[in-house]
């Protein structure tokens, strides 16, 4: 099968190598039972070559396995919060959006930081969020940088773009592909499936949950970890994201 070429003569400096990087780092996890990651063929500046999945329907066994196995890839951990992966200096990405990614010895102060308040100040630019709005996800972030939300749990090996388009199947199960990877909370991953939907969400979570137990009350913490993936949308995608950011923000602030 010939291999899958993406290119753009005008992606931002690092955007394939970071991709790259990201798939190597997560990559590592799998001969430990971790989740299986599309196969870099090579990367250069505005192109990178990856291998062909022949794409089949994924079952429900197929995504309880992806379950078990997305726990191990988040226990092989990370060095920071924050941190990128393995030798990787640069940013990532999200879309074409760059993110930070400074080790941080707090999640929340991560999290608040380098993840949702950039994407939440350009979406009051692009119309998404009034500047009332943001008070209210500012207020929201100021709570979970404060160390609210923050656990004792060691940094994850997350994906970072964890939706349904980036989990494909093949015969043989799971393989994900365009990852934002870098040092996070666990349950960060796990919010983003449930935010865009995912085929057999329930098998995915109860697979995880078989292998590695999350802490009690993760699903009251969901709209928390959904903050940003809503932000990094309300910046690009229109106001119906901006409105439910605020709605998962105050979601926060009542957590909190």
């Amino acid at each position: 099968m010939s291999p899958y070429v993406k290119q753009h003569a005008h992606a931002p400096d690092g955007f394939f190598e970071a991709e790259a990087a990201g798939l190597a780092w997560l990559a590592e996890a799998t001969p430990a039972g971790g989740a299986r990651v599309v196969r870099v063929e090579s990367v250069a500046p505005g192109r990178i070559v990856l291998e062909q999945i022949a794409e089949a329907r994924p079952t429900p066994e197929h995504m309880r396995a992806f379950g078990a196995a997305l726990a191990a890839t988040h226990a092989a951990g990370a060095e920071a919060f924050g941190a990128p992966p393995a030798g990787w200096t640069g940013p990532t990405f999200i879309g074409s959006r760059p993110q930070e990614t400074t080790p941080t010895e707090s999640w929340g102060a991560f999290y608040a930081a380098q993840r949702v308040l950039p994407s939440a100040r350009v979406a009051v630019g692009a119309g998404s969020l009034t500047p009332g709005e943001l008070e209210v996800v500012e207020r929201a972030c100021r709570a979970v940088a404060g160390g609210a939300f923050d656990d004792g749990s060691a940094p994850a090996r997350l994906h970072g773009d964890l939706w349904a388009g980036n989990v494909l199947a093949d015969a043989d199960g799971v393989v994900l592909i365009d990852p934002a990877a870098h040092g996070g909370h666990r349950e960060t991953d796990l919010a983003m499936l449930q935010l865009f939907g995912c085929p057999h969400l329930d098998a995915v979570l109860a697979g995880y949950e078989a292998a590695s137990r999350l802490r009690a009350g993760w699903r009251e913490r969901v709209p928390l970890h959904q903050l940003h993936p809503l932000a990094v949308h309300a910046a690009g995608h229109g106001r119906g994201y901006g409105t439910a950011l605020v709605d998962a923000a105050e979601a926060v602030l009542r957590l909190g």
